[in-house]
């Protein structure tokens, strides 16, 4: 119990592996300055950050470029912290899965090329891993979300738990992964939506709230573990992290889709192997009722939500369940033109029901399952470890909720900026890598507006007067009390001068499963932005250090 007890953690300061990691660092990255004829003692030693934003496959490839091309520079080794959102995270995932990355990061960046360009995750490991998850506590569409997309995405399925990282990593930036509290959200509850994940903690960092990354994900009450569950894994972080189409009707009909195509394999495997038995019994093969409400309840929730005419699938679901009842009772059946509302409450009586009509066809269970998650919405939730606690930092709301929903931070800011402007990390220099497709700088506006109404330190972004052809390089520094930001846009007159709307359009936000060629452009795009600006870096690593010399 005591153990346990210590798992949640209030306040502010840095917990004991991530102070201690930073500790540790400092020397190389002095080491690293001093190679630069940068001079500076020990406590004069920057803390510096990247920020790696949102931005689908072109966010995971821009960071891969960016850290590769800070590493052929020498420059990898000044840096203390890397945090990213949605996109990014999948970079950082991908790079974290091998020790002391930072030290061999050609190697590194390699083998995630190779994986992308070759890799592939079958129907039968997608239907394992879903499998798996829905015998779960929480089982929710991110778990549908990471297994059938993300594992397309990232070419693997990774099962490792986060925790497994600590103590492997020590010749490494310290890792932060960042999403946001759906409910907070949703509330305006600013200062509370902010969370991060590391190997080491999990929790809201500006409230001051953390669990244990062992215990994240259990059962709390009062501050202690009531019912122990498995950690989150990486693939499932990665899905956390990349939900940007949590808000969306998109997600909803992507994943229909995605249903589909799993319950026809699944109704041609239930053939095949019909098939072989009625080749010694001689009776014919056939699409047994089971399986034609399942095939017909995908079809029609996915019909509606693409805007079809269901009118087909509503009369043939409706002769499947002729005089078939719900568990209280009544006909289960739909009528004339149906709302989502209605659609979602039919979807959750058949699947209810399903396996009292239908003993024995436990085949049909994760389609099942996953359909109630779709009709649910139930997306990222995870138990509360802050239920029933006293936190007086901590909304009141929080603290009653026995589950929390968390989603991509990039639906709220497509920056983990709020992470690293913790003040006990006393960040002195960031990094911000924007990939962005859209404005590019709507990221660095918004974190300053939100910065000013949440009372964080943070410079003024002052908008250049073009900004549909950005330069590579912008510092905002007016604040003697906030960090530096360098703002890096990916696509900008320094690498593709004359042509920015061109590279824009070639990597739009939601396409997948980029060619060969779009990996290796947007590898050497994104290098071109640390190479061509090395020397401005320097220069401003330089002026950082003085002010904190001065200070």
């Amino acid at each position: 119990m005591d153990q346990n007890k210590r798992a949640v953690r209030l306040g502010h300061s840095l917990n004991e592996a991530e102070r201690q990691h930073v500790s540790n660092r400092r020397g190389t990255v002095q080491q690293c300055l001093q190679k630069h004829n940068i001079p500076c003692s020990l406590d004069e030693v920057p803390n510096i950050a990247v920020l790696g934003s949102g931005g689908g496959e072109r966010a995971m490839i821009g960071l891969l470029g960016s850290l590769s091309q800070l590493g052929e520079e020498g420059l990898l080794d000044c840096i203390m912290y890397l945090s990213g959102v949605s996109g990014s995270t999948w970079c950082m995932s991908s790079v974290y899965k091998e020790p002391d990355w930072s030290t061999k990061m050609e190697t590194v960046k390699q083998g995630v090329i190779k994986k992308l360009n070759s890799g592939q995750v079958s129907k039968s490991e997608q239907y394992k891993r879903l499998e798996k998850m829905t015998e779960r506590d929480n089982f929710s569409i991110t778990d549908i979300w990471s297994a059938l997309v993300v594992s397309n995405e990232v070419k693997e399925i990774n099962e490792h738990v986060l925790t497994e990282q600590r103590g492997l990593h020590t010749r490494d930036p310290y890792p932060i992964y960042t999403v946001i509290d759906k409910q907070c959200s949703h509330d305006k509850l600013h200062k509370d939506v902010w969370f991060e994940i590391t190997p080491d903690e999990c929790g809201y960092s500006l409230t001051g709230a953390f669990v244990d990354s062992t215990a994240w994900g259990s059962l709390f009450d009062k501050g202690a573990v009531t019912k122990k569950q498995p950690q989150i894994d990486i693939l499932s972080l990665q899905g956390l992290c990349s939900s940007t189409l949590a808000e969306g009707k998109e997600f909803r009909q992507w994943i229909l889709q995605e249903l589909q195509h799993f319950t026809q394999t699944m109704i041609f495997l239930f053939l095949y192997y019909q098939r072989k038995k009625a080749s010694t019994t001689t009776q014919a093969p056939n699409k047994d009722e089971a399986h034609q409400v399942v095939s017909n309840l995908v079809e029609l929730t996915r019909c509606s939500f693409m805007e079809e005419d269901p009118s087909v699938c509503i009369t043939k679901m409706n002769d499947l369940l002729k005089g078939k009842q719900n568990k209280d009772g009544r006909d289960v059946k739909l009528h004339g033109t149906i709302t989502n509302e209605a659609l979602n409450k039919f979807t959750l009586d058949v699947c209810d029901s399903f396996f009292v009509w239908f003993k024995d066809h436990d085949i049909w269970r994760v389609i099942i399952k996953c359909m109630m998650k779709v009709a649910e919405w139930d997306w990222g939730t995870q138990y509360n470890f802050l239920y029933n606690t006293k936190a007086a930092e901590v909304h009141p709301s929080i603290l009653k909720s026995e589950t929390r929903q968390y989603e991509d931070a990039g639906l709220l800011l497509n920056s983990p900026y709020f992470s690293i402007l913790r003040k006990e990390r006393n960040v002195d220099l960031i990094i911000s890598l924007d990939f962005s497709a859209g404005d590019p700088f709507e990221t660095a506006d918004n974190t300053a507006q939100m910065c000013k109404d949440l009372q964080v330190f943070f410079p003024t972004v002052k908008r250049p007067g073009n900004d549909q052809e950005p330069d590579d390089f912008y510092v905002f520094e007016d604040n003697p009390t906030a960090p530096t930001v360098i703002h890096i846009p990916l696509f900008n007159a320094g690498n593709c001068k004359g042509e920015v709307k061109k590279w824009k359009d070639r990597y739009w936000t939601y396409q997948s499963q980029y060619t060969e060629e779009m990996v290796s452009d947007l590898l050497e795009k994104a290098a071109l932005n640390i190479k061509n600006t090395k020397q401005k870096l320097l220069k401003v690593i330089e002026e950082v250090i003085q002010r904190k010399k001065k200070h």
